[in-house]
């Protein structure tokens, strides 16, 4: 499919089937990940990959969502904020950037191999970092389940092109 059939066909996944994902797959989605663009090319990121089978009470501790744990794996992305390139101008540091570029090249390539997917960013990184036992220079940014969607896609609302393109200048 080309990549916009590819963006129309992503949805937030929140029922997975507890069929396992085959090695291979797995390997497919998180090399997309390692061949985003990075600011310098520094890969300020690590990925975790979590087998959810067995770990379903403490998982839920950092985002309490029972489908979280139907799929069969859970994916987070951690920044390494030490490691990132920095813009002088102003210190902006680009370890977030980098890594949510690699994860949406991951959640897409998941897409593309009919595996469901759903941003995660509202939960408690203390107990993420507890749980996955992160060290301090770890930052955890995103997680997502990765599994068969058990359902089908629903509606996704989005604003129209006209209300996101500015051209030229702001006004």
């Amino acid at each position: 499919m080309n990549f916009l059939e590819l963006a129309k066909a992503r949805y937030s996944v929140r029922a997975y089937k507890s069929d396992p994902v085959p090695e291979e797959l797995l390997q497919q989605v998180l090399e997309a990940a390692r061949l985003a663009p990075t600011a310098v090319s520094r890969q300020p990121f690590q990925i975790l990959v979590v087998h959810t089978a067995g770990r379903k009470e403490e998982i839920l501790k950092f985002y309490p969502r029972e489908w979280l744990v139907q799929a069969p794996l859970l994916i987070g992305i951690c920044t390494l904020p030490g490691e990132a390139w920095v813009r002088k101008y102003d210190q902006k540091n680009y370890a977030e950037v980098d890594a949510t570029i690699a994860f949406d090249h991951l959640i897409m390539a998941a897409t593309d191999a009919g595996l469901g997917t759903c941003w995660i960013a509202a939960f408690d990184p203390q107990a993420a970092r507890q749980i996955f036992n992160l060290p301090p220079n770890v930052e955890p940014l995103l997680f997502t389940p990765l599994g068969y969607p058990a359902g089908k896609p629903g509606h996704k609302p989005r604003k129209s092109l006209d209300a996101l393109i500015r051209y030229e200048r702001w006004a």
